[in-house]
């Protein structure tokens, strides 16, 4: 499969991959970023369940991680660590994943491994020429970030990004890539680059890029409308 077909709805939403050998490692991906995308990396193979619903985050979440788990044949306790893809994505899909793999994380006592979902983008297509990874981000804007290609360890530079832009403001290139999907199987293969690399992770910090619709009360709100 080429990275363009992995990153589009049109993949397959089971697929298992052949990579380097984890060695030790037996590692869980979530990511919904764009879409549902939970992998499990064991051995020298790599398990992957898809659900490309925009808005089905929170019904499919619990089900592709049950899945995931059956399809390799892996128990939850072998689980040594979670990688979470950290967006950039929109506020209401992107913290049901992360959510999800704190939740994990914590019951099974095991580390977090943040990512920004893009690279997962710009290691599925493997270029060694810079990419522009381009997503919707609604309101008329744009989540973009740019990568100079892979370095010595295999890992995505990355040099511009992510941000948000306006999508008026948005000219075309060569280089764009619009996924339709995250690939979490990318996800475990890049953690387990960097730990092998022992190269550092992502902040564990979501990548919203804008303030959500829902906004606290300001202070003084709940007692004038109490006082009405």
């Amino acid at each position: 499969m080429t990275g363009a077909e992995e990153l589009a709805t049109t993949a397959p939403a089971e697929r298992t991959l052949h990579t380097k050998d984890l060695g030790n490692a037996v590692l869980l991906a979530i990511d919904t970023a764009l879409g549902s995308s939970v992998a499990l990396g064991i051995g020298d193979r790599i398990f992957e369940v898809s659900h490309d619903d925009p808005r089905g985050h929170a019904e499919a979440i619990g089900t592709l991680i049950e899945r995931v788990l059956e399809h390799s044949g892996t128990p939850a306790s072998a689980v040594t660590g979670v990688v979470s893809g950290m967006g950039p994505g929109p506020f209401t899909g992107l913290r049901v994943g992360i959510a999800a793999a704190h939740a994990f994380a914590v019951g099974r006592s095991v580390p977090i491994h943040p990512l920004q979902s893009h690279e997962a983008v710009a290691f599925a297509v493997g270029s060694d020429d810079p990419v522009r990874i381009m997503q919707d981000a609604k309101r008329r804007e744009l989540f973009v970030t740019g990568y100079a290609g892979l370095d010595s360890d295999g890992i995505p530079v990355r040099i511009s990004g992510p941000e948000l832009q306006l999508r008026a403001e948005f000219v075309a290139g060569d280089a764009d890539v619009w996924p339709e999907r995250i690939p979490a199987a990318r996800l475990v293969e890049l953690a387990a680059l960097r730990l092998r690399a022992g190269r550092p992770f992502e902040t564990d910090r979501a990548l919203y890029l804008r303030a959500p619709d829902v906004q606290p009360p300001k202070p003084g709100m709940l007692g004038a409308g109490a006082a009405r």
